[in-house]
């Protein structure tokens, strides 16, 4: 019953989302944001058992709520709202059902290596005409959260993630890794829900001036 009900509900984000296709959105740009993991799937797991699920949803969350509040001409959905596992597909369906402008997804690194830090964002490896403004976006956002959170900068990088592989033909779409929840410190950084506000706000303000 329980997973009959999480399908039913992003059933209905996709039905929503087929409706608002139709509409005319011109007036406001469309952004998903993609909490990755979720539900059985909890993502890296750092010593003091912070958990990339929780991280990233909060994270997306915040970006909804700070977007609602200043008003934004930038409409943004989330892949998911709560603690559920969503197929990787469905998360695709979702952006290219909507023709959104611009995808993001959201995930936090591991590494056997403790001492491995720092961000890093992914384009989509296959060239396509959305190529170069995903490029763009991803040194924007590389840019700007390693010049306020202070983590180091591990470079735009190329990859065949699925979330890319399934978007970047339709659309600029990124793939964020916010840090290492293996290294100490910057798993103790996403303990404190002020500094997941402030990822949250830089994150959205890049978005901001992409659109």
């Amino acid at each position: 019953m329980k997973n009959l009900l999480k399908n039913v509900s992003f059933a209905i984000l996709l039905f929503k989302s087929c409706l608002l296709s139709g509409q005319d959105l011109d007036a406001k740009k469309v952004v998903v944001i993609d909490p990755g993991h979720g539900g059985k799937d909890s993502g890296a797991i750092g010593e003091n058992s912070v958990q990339e699920k929780e991280v990233v949803l909060n994270i997306a969350k915040a970006i909804l709520e700070l977007n609602e509040k200043s008003k934004s001409p930038m409409e943004i959905y989330l892949t998911r709202y709560n603690d559920t596992l969503i197929y990787l597909s469905d998360r695709t369906k979702l952006a290219k059902t909507l023709k959104v402008d611009l995808f993001v997804s959201l995930h936090c690194n591991h590494s056997d290596n403790p001492y491995a830090r720092g961000i890093e964002v992914y384009v989509g490896s296959q060239q396509t005409q959305y190529s170069d403004n995903a490029t763009w976006l991803a040194f924007n956002l590389q840019a700007n959260l390693n010049k306020k959170m202070g983590f180091e900068s591990r470079g735009v990088k190329f990859a065949n993630f699925q979330v890319l592989r399934e978007t970047i033909g339709y659309l600029p779409s990124v793939l964020v890794e916010l840090g290492f929840l293996s290294n100490g410190d910057e798993e103790n950084y996403y303990s404190d829900s002020k500094n997941l506000r402030l990822v949250a706000n830089l994150i959205l303000t890049t978005l901001k001036s992409m659109l």
